[in-house]
């Protein structure tokens, strides 16, 4: 037989209406297409395909089915030659072999949890009473019950118990809750609760359409604005793009996938008729992410909101899908604009019209230099090459590496040969990160050892450091509570924002890594995400630095110190105190890369106890299969951390 993995990844792959369209003439319809039906010989357009379920149906000989029932019924096939034929058109090798029991599926209860949830947000947010707030946001954001059902919105009480004993009712206990993200227990808690509260929900689903988290948005002042799920067996965020599971079809027929920062967004371009628009779970791309695209589509529009954070995105973005060979281009709206308000106020045409305006990511990191005179002398020439390096050394397209080598010689009036040989020339911290990403780790994490050039606004030619500003200080405690108190009178920014460099940030390797990279956080809070996607605050096991991590993670990103460290209990204050006196709040001094990497290995030290406890007991056959996952994880070891012993302790 032919495994169930192999028919999803060929359901997945293929394309409903670019298969049926070689049997059918269809032309678009809405959201549909709708041609002549081929099974009752019909003349009017009553067969309907929807790209968004991967189905087709006839209203008048109600026929109906996937991708697969249309070739055995058309062609005559039986089911394994159907999942061949398509198989073959999207380039996936299928084999038929001899028929096994096959394993169920481990996560399939926390689909089922998830999707039960969704089901019951859905409803809340239909109810008279208990919705009523969630529907007038929604209203206001000019979203109708029609896209209401459409996207699965739904609303998440501030009753703490109800979908527990909702959930509890079909059998879904909170053990199996808490895996799927929908309980929480907090530390020196008995009684777990619910994560999202009173919060517009929007369901998660992966690519194909399963439900594996949440976002919340809240309607009110309550922080965070935006809520994910926790990571789980089933969520990872660094692996999932919000919409991909309706947008894949669409981007292959459109030849082009256009990403966007949040639900909103991605939910009006998509009202719009923009099918091919996905959002990631944060700002920028990660590795992952960046991946998934490009199965769907070589041409990736970055269509990111106007502001800082914005810019900051859409670089990032673009660096990690240039390492996926994507062709990558910038839209850019108006000041003050995002997708949202930009397609409510002026429809589709004018937004189709901004994504024709478009311009290369190389193209517009010149552009920005150039308006700021970043090529008028030669100091200021070194430095913009020193910015625009790394983003030739992401194109792994040879012809789009080519290309841009051309274009910095064309601005800078440089030999293109002596260019190409500057990009050749990786320096240490790119080498780092390389070594990162080939052993597993996600790019868009090692590449929080230093920021892309292009991470923030362009500074001016006056070359004015804004990154710094002296604040008053604070006022005097009003309870018992210890009060933060800052060592050097600096304001709560994200770092020196416009900072090129090719040497590595200066390693402490005596710190121990959770105080290190909690006080890179401090001075770079996009660190805690980049941290979080492959260490959650949990894997911490200073209790005080765990807090930190947590607090930073999930509070706004527009709090200062003073507010961080009122929702901090006093053992973590005192240690805020302590990361933020002179002489230690400095990023500089934080290699964030090798901390990451020794958090890597106290993984793997772990496996490697548990493997020396079962060498004992285990039989010779299980001693030779044990102790070569030993010596492989010890060799990864001293590969993370080629420095020390495979086997010396860490520091917590």
């Amino acid at each position: 037989m032919i495994p169930d993995e192999t028919v999803e990844q060929v359901r997945t792959a293929a394309d409903i209406v670019e298969v049926i369209s070689e049997f059918v003439p269809l032309k678009r319809s809405g959201g549909s297409w709708r041609g002549p039906c081929p099974f009752h010989q019909g003349k009017n357009p009553n067969f309907s395909v929807s790209p968004s379920t991967a189905s087709y149906h006839c209203f008048v000989c109600h026929e109906s089915g996937d991708v697969f029932t249309f070739v055995r019924k058309r062609l005559g096939l039986d089911w394994p030659s159907a999942v061949k034929f398509i198989g073959e058109k999207v380039g996936i090798e299928v084999i038929d072999a001899p028929r096994r029991a096959q394993a169920p599926d481990p996560n399939a209860p926390n689909y089922e949890a998830l999707a039960a949830a969704a089901e019951w947000f859905q409803r809340q947010l239909l109810d008279h009473e208990v919705g009523r707030a969630a529907r007038e946001y929604l209203e206001s954001r000019a979203l109708d019950p029609h896209a209401w059902q459409r996207f699965g919105l739904g609303f998440a009480p501030r009753d703490v118990q109800a979908l527990r004993r909702y959930l509890h009712s079909l059998g879904i206990d909170d053990a199996r809750q808490l895996e799927a993200g929908l309980l929480v227990l907090r530390d020196g808690e008995s009684e777990p609760r619910l994560r999202f509260r009173g919060r517009v929900m929007f369901p998660i689903q992966d690519e194909l359409g399963r439900h594996v988290g949440f976002g919340g948005r809240a309607m009110g002042d309550d922080q965070p604005k935006y809520l994910n799920s926790p990571e789980s067996p089933v969520f990872q965020k660094r692996r999932t793009l919000y919409g991909l599971h309706t947008a894949k079809q669409a981007m292959r027929r459109a030849a082009r996938a256009i990403v966007v920062e949040g639900y909103l967004d991605a939910i009006r371009l998509s009202l719009a008729g923009l099918e091919e628009v996905v959002a990631p779970l944060g700002t920028a791309l990660t590795e992952e992410q960046a991946q998934l695209l490009v199965r769907y589509a070589g041409d990736v529009f970055l269509l990111y909101d106007s502001d800082d954070a914005g810019q900051k995105a859409t670089f990032r973005s673009g660096l990690e899908l240039l390492r996926a060979k994507a062709k990558v281009q910038v839209v850019s709206l108006p000041d003050g604009e995002d997708p949202d308000t930009f397609v409510r106020k002026n429809g589709r045409a004018p937004m189709e019209a901004q994504l024709g305006h478009a311009i290369d990511l190389f193209d517009r990191q010149v552009q920005l230099l150039e308006r700021r005179g970043w090529f008028a002398d030669l100091r200021h020439r070194r430095s913009a090459i020193d910015k625009l390096l790394p983003t030739i050394r992401a194109a792994k397209e040879p012809l789009t590496r080519d290309m841009y080598l051309g274009r910095l010689a064309e601005a800078t009036h440089l030999d293109k040969v002596t260019l190409a040989a500057e990009a050749d020339a990786v320096p240490e911290i790119e080498r780092r990160r390389s070594a990162l990403s080939g052993s597993g780790g996600a790019g868009a994490l090692a590449e929080g050892e230093e920021p892309p050039p292009f991470d923030g606004p362009l500074p001016e030619s006056s070359g004015v450091d804004e990154g710094r500003i002296e604040t008053a200080p604070l006022p005097p405690p009003a309870s018992d509570k210890p009060v933060w108190t800052p060592g050097r009178k600096r304001g709560y920014k994200q770092g020196p924002e416009w900072q090129a460099t090719n040497i590595p940030p200066r390693p402490r390797r005596d710190e121990p890594v959770e105080r290190a990279l909690v006080r890179a956080m401090l001075v770079d809070r996009g660190v805690a995400e980049r941290v979080a996607e492959r260490h959650p605050p949990d894997a911490f096991r200073d209790a005080r630095y765990r807090e930190l991590f947590d607090v930073l993670l999930n509070a706004p990103l527009g709090d200062d110190l003073e507010q961080i460290a009122e929702r901090l209990s006093a053992e973590a204050v005192k240690a805020l105190r302590d990361l933020t006196d002179a002489g230690h709040y400095d990023l500089e001094a934080a290699d964030i890369g090798l901390s990451l990497s020794k958090l890597d290995a106290r993984v793997l030290e772990l496996r490697v106890d548990e493997i020396r406890d079962a060498m004992r007991t285990a039989s010779r056959e299980a001693q030779d299969t044990l102790m070569r996952e030993r010596l492989e994880l010890e060799a990864e070891m001293r590969r993370l951390l080629p420095m020390r012993s495979p086997r010396g302790k860490h520091k917590p």
